[in-house]
């Protein structure tokens, strides 16, 4: 297998870990504007607004810090996956995932490198994805690949900006901020899900016309968001998600068309609060990502990024 074909899989597989964490298409995270407000909505209550129970949702769910999560994605004819773990997000994104990739291209290209379940580990400052040993064998005997977050902004341009931006901010109220700052979002009723009573809330996302009010995102983090989507090939998205008794996030789709194809995903979270523990794989099993892009570039005689 050519060192092109390693950094451009390896590539792949970092946008394959950004969209299977949590979130497909979210936004930066930051502070709880609505905080006060938020407050006032106490278990119990009755919500005066689909807006103002979600508001509580965010503020919940945000200051739960950690959880499981269970998820599934597709992208068109690219990928679909499976993602299976835990996160922790009160100091930084941590936690691990064990990811399975049961369709399209990408799963082929897994196969061919020797597996099609990876293990992904996330830090505050890098993600880490172990690969199979035939990549392995074109990797210098390693393992592991290190995404540096910085790293992939630099290398792959705005394409790496906004890989950096999902994978540390792949928490489970994203998707709840980009429903308000949607400004379309309707109660649909009531669902039992996984054994708990859920309230279902809808909407849908149009990129051109999100605007902050309904959220705490700022002009920065608005203008931002708007210009993922859109590098995403995402006009409108489709999100439902199921809140349950506590003001916490149980369950998430989204459904969206993107330059790749239809990008479907659902995820479930459970169990908040959860410890995490994640480690760094061992020095000696680890490749960064950077040297990959530079033994690619090398051996196709350019000066080119893997953007």
């Amino acid at each position: 297998m050519k060192s092109t074909t390693v950094r451009g899989m390896a590539l792949s597989i970092a946008v394959g870990t950004a969209l299977t964490g949590v979130a497909a298409c979210n936004s930066s995270s930051g502070g709880s504007g609505k905080a006060a407000d938020d407050k006032a909505v106490h278990r119990g209550t009755t919500h005066v607004s689909p807006i103002a129970a979600l508001r509580s949702a965010e503020h919940s769910t945000d200051q739960a810090d950690s959880a499981e999560v269970e998820s599934t994605t597709s992208i068109g004819s690219v990928m679909s996956m499976t993602g299976d773990g835990s996160l922790a997000w009160g100091d930084g994104v941590t936690g691990a995932l064990t990811i399975t990739y049961t369709g399209g291209t990408t799963a082929e290209t897994m196969r061919k490198l020797g597996s099609d379940t990876m293990q992904a580990r996330y830090l505050p400052d890098a993600y880490y994805a172990k690969m199979g040993d035939v990549f392995a064998q074109q990797a210098g005997g390693k393992h592991w690949v290190r995404y540096g977050y910085d790293d992939l902004e630099a290398l792959a341009g705005s394409s790496g900006a906004y890989l950096k931006d999902q994978m540390q901010n792949t928490t489970p109220n994203q998707s709840v901020k980009l429903l308000l700052a949607s400004g379309d979002v309707q109660k649909v009723g009531t669902a039992t899900v996984r054994g708990q009573d859920t309230t279902h809330y809808s909407g849908t996302v149009d990129v051109a016309d999100l605007a902050g009010k309904n959220s705490d995102l700022s002009a920065a983090q608005l203008k931002a968001l708007k210009e993922q989507l859109t590098q995403a090939g995402v006009s409108t998205e489709q999100i439902d998600i199921w809140v349950n008794g506590d003001d916490l996030l149980v369950k998430k789709t989204e459904r969206a068309e993107m330059t790749a194809g239809l990008m479907t995903q659902t995820a479930y979270y459970s169990h908040y609060g959860v410890k995490v523990s994640v480690q760094k794989p061992p020095a000696g099993d680890t490749v960064d990502f950077t040297k990959l892009v530079n033994q690619g570039d090398a051996s196709s005689g350019s000066g080119t990024s893997a953007s």
